[in-house]
């Protein structure tokens, strides 16, 4: 089994990943290969609370961060955002994660300029 960490993020990136969340249990149920889903609340909320960006413990385990990337982070509350740039530079730093590679596929010429 699959276990993917789940960064929601701050404001819309919560909604966004609950819903990435949902479908990719759909994608289960309909039968693809089973995932475990570990949230970690590592945003804006959870750093103005306690000061923290990312636990420590949270790569001691063994979870594919790579498959579930982190959402939208970033809130006026924290003005330099640091929590923020922690968080990605963190994870792509301890991850050695140097590429954010999103691959698309172009469904017709005519939509691409």
């Amino acid at each position: 089994m699959t276990r993917i960490a789940v960064i929601p993020g701050d404001g819309i990136g919560v909604e966004v990943t609950h819903e990435a969340v949902e479908t990719l249990k759909e994608a289960v149920r309909l039968g693809g290969r089973p995932l475990e889903f570990e949230e970690f609340r590592n945003g804006a909320d959870h750093f103005l609370r306690t000061g923290e960006t990312l636990p420590q413990d949270g790569f001691d385990r063994p979870l594919d961060v790579r498959r579930h990337p982190p959402r939208a982070l970033g809130d006026p509350r924290v003005p330099d955002n640091r929590h923020a740039a922690d968080i990605l530079l963190g994870l792509r730093f301890r991850l050695d994660l140097y590429v954010n590679h999103r691959p698309v596929r172009l469904l017709d010429e005519r939509l691409c300029r």
